[in-house]
């Protein structure tokens, strides 16, 4: 009777757990116990009833949250605030900006999968769409990238054509002159720009990014927003944002720049104003920005607008013509042309009403002005030109790789070349999945800052390895550099896309899961909250609530553990259900290691980057995979969209696990290390990466599945067939296409000895003379042959002009 009762009470106890009822699991396992007891006969009275005691007592301390608020959770609180991380305003404020989201049910360890799949991304409006198809596409045709590497800088016409189409306009609203475009709407332009000119592209996506558009939007007084909008709409006024400094880089809570509060006469009046000076590097667009963005710390030493002498990071608009301002000097970003340089500021003087973004009622939030702007910036300019790369080289690479041959034979069909094509198709497959399902939250209304950090890093990172796997199959073409060659302007600006809006190596040590950790966890804020306001009521339910929520995703990690997953819910599809699976899996084992860290770590966790880094690993390809699953749910489920997200999803899983286990190998405290290993991989590592066969068939949809690789490559603008580079090679491929029958007529013929062997020109003709092939049919091969000939050469230059090449 007592291993049955064990039994019993161990399986009640596990089901009500893994449900995610912790109090509620002990309890009815603690009465299965005495049912047990009870049934089996009580030996000793006195003994059976203090159990029944104690454990009624445990129920009453436990279950009743006034008596538990007094005598547990009071105790407990000062040790508590012992080990909660100390943020300071800066940090509280970076922490608290946007919101949370899908993220959220990620960090909780229950991601609720059909909530996930009923959420309807914004398509694009019928204007947005009108706009892709005439100005981008116009912009598109326009655009010679080469030239604009040549000349260091987009035509005027260019820039013209970008200002009266108001490009630099996107995120305006139309009462303010703008296009009003969604963050989709936004993305998609910018990515096909990108597909075309990295230059071009940039140019159109700082102005809507982070800067005075997107400031004033959100912070300007209205005065201020008709002032300047509709001109920066309409591209009469170039904006630039002064961020990035010497010393403290782009952290502006670290900034030197200083705003003095004084008065001063201006035309004989006295005005109360700024002095103003800074220094400030990297600024994109400063060399010809006519409006400037500034974040600086205001001081009031005088007390001339109060009594509090640091008022904190500020924001201000500053004009070009301002007196003091030093502003023309241009970067060069790895040679890629777009407008960059350093701004200088020395006692320049503006009106404190009219330059602070947002007047006096705005002066010290300038830090979360910045914080609150950057999650949803983050989440669309540099994932969408990361996503336009990508794109290109999927177009380029399927196009190449079938085009030119090697012993006779295509070399997207040696192993060798398929396995970069495979990780050029599935992470260009992963990217686009997750820049829409980030996309579609910012157009719900969210400001998803865990999810926009990501986008930025994984995305990013993502196009490195695309770009040189692109780099690799096309091998000597890829280096040589010219109008042939728009491989090479991609590879250039990589780094820049790495570096920029917070370099991947800060971005993905520290603020994914440093942020995460905080704002995603069900309790972790509730409990900071609590111990800062002195909250006892408030701290009761929020450690309790933990205490539940890491009990039962522990019992839920052990429990898909032993059983490969196959206990987690997930929505009923037959083709993607175990994948569902498998994440809930990892998102439970995620939640439980997070806590330990946090538990055994406390406050020296966020020191702790190595650490810090694989658990936003693991955040951030539970994330990228639930996008993945999500894109394919959402379009047609066509063969070739399954094995992209099979491959991609596979790939997450892998990334996921080693993740993992990269935290638990290295938590200093042993002994836990090794519980949670028994906890989450009781049986091993048992994932591994996409199959080299799985690997295949993605490559070979890039390479033959003509419709797949449009689905892939949506984005991307392919110039007419008269254009080298990807217009010429796009050409070669639809003739090499029409040519591929009557090339294996010949090949037929050889085997059946009708044809001796014969290099192909010479085929061709001993073909045509045979009669396996007619006169039109050797005029198409020849076609083919040509354009074969032209896309797999390589540009040179006549000394004298390329000593004047860029």
């Amino acid at each position: 009777m007592l291993w049955i009762t064990l039994v019993v009470a161990v399986l009640v106890f596990a089901a009500l757990a893994f449900r995610g009822l912790g109090f509620l699991a002990w309890v009815a396992a603690a009465a299965v116990c005495l049912l047990g007891w009870r049934i089996g006969g009580v030996q000793h009275a006195a003994l059976f009833v203090a159990t029944c005691s104690v454990l009624a007592l445990l129920a009453l301390l436990f279950g009743l949250p006034p008596l538990r608020r007094q005598l547990v959770s009071r105790l407990v609180m000062p040790a508590f605030a012992k080990v909660l991380p100390r943020l300071g305003a800066t940090e509280r404020i970076a922490l608290e900006a946007g919101t949370v989201w899908w993220e959220g049910d990620l960090f909780g360890g229950m991601p609720d999968w059909d909530k996930l799949l009923a959420f309807r991304n914004q398509p694009l409006s019928a204007e947005e769409q009108a706009f892709i198809d005439g100005p981008v596409e116009e912009l598109c045709r326009k655009l010679d990238d080469w030239e604009v590497y040549q000349q260091r800088d987009l035509p005027p016409e260019i820039w013209r054509y970008i200002k009266e189409q108001r490009f630099l306009g996107m995120i305006i609203p139309r009462e303010y002159g703008g296009l009003g475009f969604s963050a989709i709407g936004h993305s998609r332009v910018v990515t096909r720009l990108a597909t075309r000119s990295i230059t071009a592209a940039v140019t159109v996506m700082v102005p809507n990014s982070l800067g005075p558009g997107e400031l004033l939007l959100h912070y300007g007084t209205e005065e201020q927003k008709r002032r300047y909008l509709e001109r920066l709409a309409r591209g009469e006024e170039i904006p630039c944002f002064a961020l990035t400094g010497p010393e403290a880089g782009s952290d502006a809570a670290a900034t030197q720049s200083e705003g003095i509060v004084e008065k001063r006469l201006v035309d004989g009046v006295e005005v109360l104003g700024l002095r103003l000076n800074w220094k400030k590097r990297y600024i994109t667009l400063a060399p010809v920005a006519t409006l400037i963005g500034l974040a600086f710390r205001l001081k009031d030493p005088n007390k001339l607008i109060g009594e509090v002498e640091d008022r904190g990071i500020t924001c201000a608009l500053i004009e070009r013509s301002t007196a003091g301002i030093e502003i023309g000097l241009r970067h060069d970003p790895m040679g890629v042309p777009f407008m960059n340089g350093p701004i200088v500021g020395r006692d320049v003087f503006v009106p404190l009403d009219e330059a602070v973004i947002g007047g006096r009622a705005q002066i010290g939030n300038g830090w979360r002005m910045l914080m609150e702007s950057l999650a949803a910036g983050r989440s669309i300019s540099l994932p969408a030109l990361s996503i336009g790369a990508a794109q290109m080289c999927t177009r380029i690479c399927g196009a190449y790789a079938t085009v030119r041959e090697q012993f006779d034979t295509p070399i997207g069909r040696f192993e060798g070349i398929e396995e970069p094509l495979a990780r050029i198709a599935g992470l260009t497959w992963l990217m686009t999945a997750a820049r829409t399902l980030t996309c579609g939250a910012l157009d719900a209304g969210e400001k998803p800052a865990v999810a926009g950090n990501i986008c930025k890093a994984y995305l990013t990172e993502s196009m490195r390895q695309v770009v040189s796997d692109a780099m690799d199959i096309r091998a000597g073409s890829a280096i040589q550099r010219g109008p042939r060659n728009p491989l090479a302007r991609a590879w250039d600006a990589v780094p820049i896309g790495i570096t920029v809006e917070g370099a991947n190596i800060l971005t993905r040590t520290m603020m994914i899961y440093g942020q995460g950790a905080i704002r995603c966890h069900p309790f972790v804020q509730q409990e900071i909250d609590a111990v800062a306001h002195d909250d006892l009521a408030a701290f009761d339910r929020a450690i309790f609530g933990h205490l539940n929520v890491f009990c039962t995703r522990a019992v839920r990690a052990k429990l898909l553990a032993w059983t490969g997953s196959r206990l987690a819910g997930a929505p009923a599809t037959h083709d993607t259900h175990r994948y569902f699976q498998h994440l809930s899996r990892f998102a439970a084992a995620f939640t439980i290691l997070s806590d330990t860290a946090m538990g055994t770590l406390g406050g020296s966790l966020k020191r702790r980057e190595k650490l810090s880094g694989r658990l936003a690993d693991a955040l951030a390809w539970l994330y990228l995979a639930s996008a993945t699953l999500k894109r394919y749910h959402d379009e047609p489920k066509t063969r070739a969209n399954f094995a992209l997200t099979r491959w991609a999803t596979e790939l997450a899983l892998y990334r996921i696990q080693e993740a993992l286990l990269g935290v638990i190998d290295n938590l200093p405290v042993r002994w836990v290390a090794a519980l949670l290993r028994c906890t989450i991989f009781p049986l091993g590592a048992r994932f591994r990466p996409p199959s080299d066969r799985l690997g295949s068939e993605v490559a070979r949809d890039i390479l033959e599945d003509r419709e797949a690789r449009r689905t892939l490559t949506a984005d991307v603008f392919v110039p007419p067939a008269s254009e080298p580079g990807l217009g010429a090679l796009e050409a070669a491929l639809d003739k090499a296409v029409r040519a591929l029958p009557i090339e294996t007529k010949l090949r037929d013929a050889v085997r059946a000895g009708r044809l001796d062997r014969a290099p192909g020109y010479m085929l061709d003709e001993l073909g045509v003379a045979a009669g396996v092939i007619s006169g039109e049919e050797y005029d198409l091969l020849n076609e083919a042959r040509d354009a074969r000939d032209e896309v797999i050469a390589v540009d040179a230059f006549e000394p004298g002009l390329y000593k004047t090449l860029h």
